[in-house]
C-alpha cells in the first residue's frame, strides 16, 4: 500500500500538487466542487504538474452545485443525488467530473451520493438508481470506475444499490470514519459486506454520534475509534493494495501537523 493526500484544485494546481510532494507523499486524490474548473487548461496544467512533482493521482473527487448540510436533519433533503429536485445538475457536474478525469488520465471517480434509502421501497429509490446508472454508464464510456464514498447509508444498503444499478465499473472509496460519524457501521466489519469493491480508501478517524442530530466528530487519526491495526490488514485480506489517502478536515497549521502525524502512524503499519 501507498500512502496519499486529499487536495483541492481550489488551493491552486500546482499548488496543491506541490504541497502532496512537501509532505513526502507519492499519490494523492484531487478533490472539486466546482464543476467550472474542469477545462481541458486546468487539466493540462495538472497533468505537467504530477508529472513536475512525481506525484500519482488516484482518484478525482467530484463534489456538485447546491445546497449541502452535513447532519442527520437536512442532510437527507439537501445531499447527493437522492433529492430529485437536484438531481439534473448534479448529474451534469458529475458527468463534467468524468470528463476532466478522463483528460488527466484518473480511472476512478468518486462522489457522495447521499442518503440511499435503507428501504428499496422507498419511492426516491428507483429514480436514484436509474440517475446512478446513468452516471455510472458514463464512467464506463470514458474506461472509468465510479466509486460511492461510504458514510451516508449502511454497507448493506450500498451493497444492495450496487447490485441495483448492475453494471461492472463501480467501486467504493471507503471512508472508515465517515461509518463511524454517520453511525452506519464498524468499518471493520463493513469489509465483510462491500470489501471486495473497495478501490480507494480515506484514512480518517473518527467517533461514532452523541446525538441524533449532528455526526460523531473527527480526530486526529489514531485517536478515533477506527481500529487500523485490524483495519489494515484486513483490507489487504479483501486484496486491496492501492492508497490510503489521508484525509483532516480541519484548515491551517493544525491539519499539516495531523497528516504528518497520520503519515508516521500509518507507515509503522503498512
Amino acid at each position: 500500500m501507498k500512502l496519499g493526500v486529499i487536495v483541492s484544485l481550489t488551493e491552486g494546481i500546482d499548488s496543491a500538487i506541490k504541497k502532496v510532494r512537501d509532505l513526502d507523499l507519492p499519490t494523492c486524490q484531487v478533490a472539486c466542487w466546482e464543476p467550472e474548473l474542469f477545462t481541458e487548461e486546468n487539466a493540462k496544467a495538472l497533468k505537467e504538474s504530477a508529472e513536475k512533482w512525481n506525484i500519482e493521482i488516484t482518484h478525482l473527487w467530484v463534489g456538485w452545485p447546491g445546497p449541502r448540510v452535513w447532519n442527520f436533519i437536512e442532510g437527507p433533503i439537501t445531499l447527493g443525488l437522492v433529492p430529485v429536485e437536484y438531481r439534473y445538475a448534479r448529474l451534469e457536474a458529475l458527468k463534467r467530473g468524468s470528463d476532466f478525469a478522463r483528460l488527466i488520465g484518473v480511472e476512478n471517480v468518486v462522489t457522495h451520493v447521499g442518503f440511499i434509502p435503507e428501504n428499496p421501497n422507498d419511492p426516491l429509490y428507483p429514480g436514484l438508481i436509474s440517475v446512478l446508472r446513468e452516471i455510472v454508464r458514463y464512467c464506463k464510456y470514458n474506461r472509468q470506475y465510479f466509486c460511492f464514498e461510504t458514510g451516508q447509508e449502511t454497507p448493506t444498503t450500498l451493497l444492495r444499490a450496487i447490485e441495483d444499478i448492475g453494471m461492472d465499473n463501480i467501486g467504493v472509496n471507503l471512508d472508515p470514519a465517515n461509518l463511524l460519524m454517520y453511525g452506519k457501521a464498524n468499518p471493520v466489519d463493513a469489509l465483510d459486506i462491500i470489501g471486495r469493491f473497495v478501490r480507494g480508501v480515506h484514512a480518517k478517524d473518527g467517533e461514532y454520534p452523541t446525538g441524533g442530530r449532528s455526526l460523531g466528530m473527527e480526530k486526529p487519526l489514531g485517536e478515533g475509534r477506527v481500529n487500523y491495526p485490524v483495519f489494515i490488514p484486513k483490507l489487504r485480506e479483501c486484496g486491496y493494495d492501492g492508497a490510503l489517502t489521508i484525509e483532516r478536515e480541519i484548515l491551517g497549521e493544525q491539519q499539516i501537523r495531523d497528516i504528518l502525524k497520520a503519515k508516521e502512524f500509518l507507515s509503522r503499519l503498512i
